[in-house]
């Protein structure tokens, strides 16, 4: 017993991969209970009960069910129940309950929350779980009333606030759910609902790290706030704010005469961003996504692939991590053997740590596009014209998007299982996947003499 706590202490992600498992399985449960459904949906089937358990408490946002049609208003309050605990994160919620009844967390339980959470060693774990908490709250009240204002004129008066209530959480929690078989289609051209969705999106993508740092550096001048802030803030708020200036510009300047022909010029912008923000991490749409060309659906892959920041409600590579390894890259071209940036050097086991986890991250994705292609294709001849349309479910699925080509509902049983494997890998993170496969550091006692192969 020792041995095993011992393990479990020195890899937290362990436990994290425990607890999530155990509220998919209650989550499963839950769902297959008849007052979950609706009269006219069919029976939900076990693996139909996982995937849509999976999906939510991973906050992906795939579906086998329709979550408007199939699921009552108990089964949707489940699935937001799963978004919620999923999204903060269930050790979270646990370990602030203990604290707040004077119980003291276990070693286990603070190493996975600053792991989750990002906290130092040194943090106070209980200030921490509070900030959390009560920033989770305010954005997603804050989105609650805007959505809840908005929906009042459309809807009756429960419904609204219930509609206001689930897409506020669904959106900072990057899970893509919506009580919509066509996503938010309905809200296309509405700029409250574009820029409300997209905003908590873009919040609950930057990561609790960032988002307390900025608290903490709130007052002073914007140069002074700037110069405050650490190294990962930075990194991950330059990083944001270009894949949104990417996506945002290579969306409207590829599906102009696409997609977007048919809007008014005034709210092609708003639809551009939506979609930009969107897609990286949280699922959302507002477009038909088969009616995307080519090299929107490649591009779109691309920022599915890097994802949210850590230690966010999102999934994905990670920001920083496509960060790192563009300042390496510059680095080297630049001569210079160190990662200097804001007077500050990135150590070299960073960048370490950051390709490996690419490879990981490569590796699954690889392998579970090549098990897609053989179960899904049956081996016919249109398998190379499917060939982008997998990509894009694995890489969904892995980054935890929820965006699909309408691939999802068509799954068989072998490929529902695929995803939902890469659900679970891509809300742990590439960062858990490392350290679960991955040995301690063994300093041998004798070091060779260097020699360096060839590279490029």
């Amino acid at each position: 017993m020792p041995k095993l706590s011992g393990r479990i202490v020195k890899y937290p992600a362990r436990a994290s991969f425990i607890w999530y498992s155990g509220l998919i399985l209650l989550g499963s449960l839950a769902l297959l209970h008849p007052v979950c459904r609706t009269n006219s949906a069919v029976k939900i089937s076990v693996l139909d009960s996982v995937f849509t358990s999976t999906s939510a408490a991973c906050v992906t946002g795939l579906a086998v069910r329709s979550t408007e049609n199939d699921f009552s208003f108990l089964g949707q309050a489940v699935i937001l129940l799963l978004i919620q605990l999923g999204g903060i994160g269930i050790m979270t919620v646990t370990t602030f309950v203990l604290l707040s009844f004077g119980r003291g967390a276990s070693l286990r339980s603070r190493l996975v929350i600053r792991e989750t959470l990002g906290g130092g060693t040194n943090s106070d774990l209980g200030w921490i779980l509070r900030r959390v908490l009560l920033i989770t709250a305010i954005s997603e009240g804050v989105g609650f009333l805007i959505l809840a204002v908005r929906f009042l004129f459309q809807l009756p008066f429960q419904t609204a606030l219930w509609h206001a209530l689930f897409h506020s959480i669904s959106a900072f929690c990057n899970a893509g759910f919506a009580l919509h078989d066509d996503s938010l289609s309905l809200y296309r051209t509405d700029p409250i609902v574009n820029l409300t969705v997209s905003a908590l999106i873009v919040v609950g993508g930057l990561g609790f790290p960032v988002i307390l740092d900025l608290e903490r550096n709130w007052n002073g001048t914007l140069k002074d706030r700037w110069l405050g802030l650490g190294l990962h803030s930075k990194i991950m708020l330059i990083g944001t704010t270009a894949l949104l200036a990417f996506g945002f510009c290579s969306f409207l300047g590829l599906e102009w005469n696409g997609v977007l022909k048919d809007d008014a010029i005034w709210s092609k912008p708003f639809i551009a961003l939506f979609y930009s923000a969107s897609c990286r991490t949280a699922g959302f749409n507002t477009v038909d996504l088969t009616q995307l060309s080519e090299a929107t659906i490649f591009f779109t892959i691309l920022l599915m692939i890097v994802g949210a920041g850590p230690c966010s409600t999102g999934g994905g590579f990670k920001v920083s991590s496509m960060m790192v390894l563009v300042l390496r890259a510059w680095s080297t071209f630049r001569g210079r053997r160190l990662i200097s940036v804001f007077r500050r050097t990135i150590p070299d086991s960073v960048t370490d740590r950051t390709t490996t986890t690419g490879m990981i991250f490569g590796t699954i994705a690889a392998l579970a596009l090549t098990m897609l292609l053989l179960t899904e294709e049956h081996f016919n001849s249109q398998a190379a014209d499917e060939f982008l349309a997998w990509l894009f479910e694995v890489v969904s699925a892995l980054g935890t998007v929820g965006l699909s080509l309408s691939k999802t509902s068509d799954l068989s049983v072998i490929g529902r299982v695929i995803i939902i494997v890469l659900m679970i890998l891509g809300r742990l993170g590439p960062i858990s996947v490392f350290v679960a496969f991955s040995k301690t550091e063994r300093n041998l006692p004798i070091e060779y003499s260097h020699e360096e192969p060839l590279i490029g």
